[in-house]
């Protein structure tokens, strides 16, 4: 896992800065990290897209699950993720919907309140920290368990376990956390598939080729 600082400056410098997440704004972050779960991007920005500018935490609280539904369609498992933006929404009114209060709250504590919200596991509750309220957790995601078990890296299978130790090799710093969590994101999209080009890949000379 030392080599991951120089993994992420190569894949930089390829790739270039990702700028993510791709969000107007904290709130809407949170939203698309909600949505999703299960489905394409493609189909996020659908969802997204319906809302028009009405997208607020005021305006969700104020619809019933079924008109909530409707809206997010796009994003697939509408019912259960009505259910869950509900949830998510009922959370941040405890900060009345002040993305300046949750930034300012503890970053264990916070992370703990997110995990015990209905529908938000690991991968979500990290990507907003991470993302809408700059809280230093790195996101482990499908993609990042297979690009280092490709390369070689003993990932552990566990999330809090590969969380850390990524954590623990690289710089505690939220861009570098963002900035190479969306890279490994854009190379296993580019490149490392679940059928991988590694002909053509940037990291042949660094990968041990470990395809299952």
């Amino acid at each position: 896992m030392k080599k991951l600082p120089a993994i992420y400056k190569t894949l930089l410098h390829i790739y270039g800065p990702q700028n993510w997440w791709p969000a107007q704004t904290p709130f809407e972050m949170m939203v698309g990290a909600i949505l999703t779960q299960n489905t394409t991007w493609a189909n996020v920005e659908k969802a997204i897209n319906n809302f028009g500018k009405r997208l607020s935490p005021e305006f969700i609280a104020s619809k019933d699950n079924d008109e909530l539904a409707q809206i997010i369609l796009p994003s697939g498992y509408y019912n259960q993720k009505a259910l869950k933006l509900k949830a998510l929404t009922q959370w941040y009114s405890k900060y009345d919907y002040d993305i300046k209060r949750a930034r300012a709250q503890d970053s264990y504590l916070i992370r703990q309140e997110l995990l015990a919200v209905k529908g938000i596991g690991y991968e979500t509750a990290d990507s907003i920290l991470l993302y809408a309220l700059n809280k230093p957790y790195f996101v482990v995601d499908t993609y990042t368990k297979r690009f280092l078990s490709r390369l070689g890296f003993n990932a552990p299978n566990k999330y809090e376990d590969l969380r850390l130790l990524i954590e623990a090799n690289i710089p505690a710093d939220i861009n570098m956390y963002g900035e190479f969590h969306a890279l490994i994101v854009r190379h296993a999209k580019c490149q490392c598939k679940k059928k991988p080009s590694c002909g053509v890949c940037s990291l042949e000379s660094e990968c041990k080729k470990l395809i299952i």
